[in-house]
């Protein structure tokens, strides 16, 4: 484990969102980047999740993408690129031609100038396979992809800036979702899940509280490969010192989210970030509450973006962050909280 002091707790006070020099003007970003989670459009009336206590507003998400879409483009500082943390249609959106047309009908709002980098959450699956998705606008890879990786993970790294670095992780690679059920990687995910859940329907939990928790369907992990792939590009990264942030659709530290809604193999994948100096945020939806934690042994940020499919007609849910060279500035909109990330020294 790697041994660096922790930052100062995270700043609240919207004093500390833009970083200035008493009689000076505000500093310059290095750069800026927009982020949104969990859209779900579908061409429906309002329902209900899973287990029927929570609204979705499937046919105004659109109207909220739109909303976080005419902000960028309306700041005075436009984001450069914007991450799109997964679940981007919903499941209800499966037939045929449907999920084309749902998928057409969003990304017609993502034709911006920014750069869109596209994380695949489940709701991906239950619509295109893996291989589909792999020929789809969601591949947005296709300039960053490391060829060291299994032509089917979808995992890349891209830099905005000089010194630092995103990863874009599959937190599906280990699924029963998107695999053939005849594919030894399905094989495997059914034999992980069976030993904690053995629920006929496996979207629900093995038990009411506690870690176990997130053995269902709806989640998954991080193959052996990508986790080694992950440790090899950071060991660089840390010896140029840069700073990284890491984004996939699940989250991994138990203190962000529900553990419902954590990686299988979470534990595997935290103790490679906990290894490397350069990782400073990860950052994930699929938790529609949102949430927020600090390592206290590394002082790396854990973000998990509320979700546009449970947030009303009303209100908002995205976010603008403006990266400096000490910490990076999240503005929130609605839902979503202002946050300051420290960067660990």
């Amino acid at each position: 484990m790697r041994s660096r002091r922790v930052p100062l707790p995270v700043l609240s006070a919207m004093s500390a969102l833009i970083p200035t020099v008493e009689g000076c003007p505000p500093l310059t970003p290095l750069f800026t980047f927009g982020v949104i989670a969990d859209i779900q459009y579908a061409d429906l009336e309002d329902g209900f999740n899973y287990s029927r206590t929570r609204r979705r507003f499937y046919r105004s998400s659109l109207q909220l993408l739109k909303n976080a879409q005419r902000s960028w483009a309306e700041s005075a500082v436009r984001p450069d690129f914007i991450l799109q943390l997964g679940d981007i249609i919903d499941g209800f959106n499966k037939g045929p031609g449907a999920s084309e047309r749902a998928l057409d009908t969003v990304l017609r709002e993502f034709s911006g100038p920014a750069e869109v980098h596209h994380v695949w959450g489940n709701h991906e699956f239950y619509n295109f396979s893996r291989s589909a998705l792999l020929r789809s606008r969601l591949d947005s890879s296709a300039l960053h992809r490391d060829r060291g990786l299994s032509g089917d993970i979808y995992a890349y790294s891209f830099s905005p800036a000089p010194g630092f670095t995103f990863v874009v992780l599959d937190a599906y690679d280990v699924s029963l979702l998107g695999r053939e059920p005849s594919s030894e990687q399905y094989g495997h995910a059914m034999d992980l899940i069976k030993l904690y859940n053995n629920n006929d329907d496996l979207n629900c939990p093995p038990v009411l509280e506690g870690l176990q928790r997130r053995f269902t369907m709806f989640n998954g992990g991080f193959s052996q490969e990508q986790l080694d792939w992950l440790h090899a590009l950071l060991t660089v990264a840390d010896d140029k010192r840069e700073r990284v942030t890491i984004a996939s659709h699940v989250p991994v530290h138990p203190c962000s989210t529900d553990p419902v809604c954590l990686a299988w193999n979470y534990d595997e994948l935290l103790a490679i970030i906990r290894a490397h100096s350069s990782v400073v945020c990860y950052m994930a939806g699929h938790s529609h509450d949102g949430g927020y934690c600090q390592d206290k042994d590394t002082g790396v940020h854990h973000v998990t973006i509320d979700g546009v499919i449970e947030t009303p007609p009303d209100s908002d849910a995205f976010s603008t962050v403006s990266v400096y060279a000490d910490r990076m500035v999240l503005k929130g909109e609605g839902r979503v909280e202002d946050r300051v990330f420290l960067f660990p020294s």
